[in-house]
């Protein structure tokens, strides 16, 4: 059946945000209101989203008319006045918040609306999959305040293109969500109000296969676009099918399309005993 979102919640709650049929599909929302990296690695961690089994993604989003408007005025303050090793152990902190929203297992989408400056730019790089509607605004703002999108750049570039980079890298001039799904940043585009009906759509994919097979898939698109397709990558590759195969999801995804079934992965969680998941079965019930 058609998804529908159910509720809106504040930063770090686990509920049923969308319903496939009999299907409930749990996300996490993330709520970025002010940039401040070193908080979101840390939620990122102690969540341990990536061993949470009722999670089955994770979705980005912006607390209020923008997705992320670029750094926190109270951390450039505090910023200008650092000296060179405190710089760098700022920069290593957002480095890693990056590569922790990179490598996570779960397939992760960024809801973007209104503006993506600067950093919310490297956010959207980092994330599986880019939703942006048509009013979303981009810029990179760094050379415009004499520094550079070093933390943010392998991102960047891996999502639109080096030659991309290059312009809004030394420009610095704004890009519209149209040209950003043209540069392959945004994975899909959406009027305004149909934002979340296309992610809606999305995760009704993502729960149609397996979480495990989803984890090794990133796992291997990592590994697969680093160099040459040599013998090495050939042989790991087919290691890594192998593995797969025998693995109790690979048997299970096997068995049940011969039987003609369903995976036992899409068979309905079991519901939380919270207030979310209550707010949740209340909104099913009115429709």
């Amino acid at each position: 059946g058609r998804a529908r979102i159910l509720n809106r919640l504040p930063d770090g709650v686990i509920a049923p945000v969308a319903c496939f049929g009999k299907q409930t599909v749990f996300a996490e929302f993330l709520r970025i209101q002010k940039v401040n990296f070193a908080c979101l690695k840390t939620f990122l961690a102690e969540r341990r989203l990536d061993t949470d089994k009722s999670v089955r993604a994770v979705i980005l989003m912006g607390n209020g008319p923008a997705f992320c408007a670029g750094a926190d005025l109270n951390w450039m303050k505090r910023m200008a006045a650092y000296n060179e090793e405190q710089n760098l152990e700022d920069a290593r902190a957002l480095a890693a918040m990056l590569r922790t929203l990179d490598r996570m297992s779960k397939p992760t989408i960024a809801r973007v609306h209104g503006a993506a400056f600067a950093g919310g730019v490297g956010l959207v790089a980092a994330c599986d999959i880019a939703c942006g509607s048509s009013e979303a605004e981009f810029c990179l703002t760094e050379v415009k305040l004499g520094l550079t999108p070093a933390t943010i750049s392998p991102y960047v570039v891996r999502a639109m293109g080096e030659r991309a980079a290059r312009r809004y890298f030394l420009s610095g001039e704004r890009f519209t969500a149209a040209e950003a799904h043209r540069l392959g940043l945004l994975s899909a585009l959406a009027q305004a109000g149909e934002l979340d009906n296309v992610i809606n759509g999305l995760l009704g994919h993502i729960v149609t296969g397996g979480s495990a097979a989803q984890a090794e898939i990133k796992d291997l698109i990592r590994a697969v676009s680093r160099g040459p397709v040599s013998d090495a990558m050939i042989e790991d590759t087919a290691r890594r099918i192998a593995r797969v195969r025998v693995s109790a999801e690979g048997r299970e995804g096997i068995t049940s399309f011969l039987e003609k079934r369903r995976p036992a992965w899409t068979a309905r969680p079991e519901s939380r005993a919270d207030p979310a998941a209550a707010v949740a079965r209340k909104n099913t019930k009115r429709k």
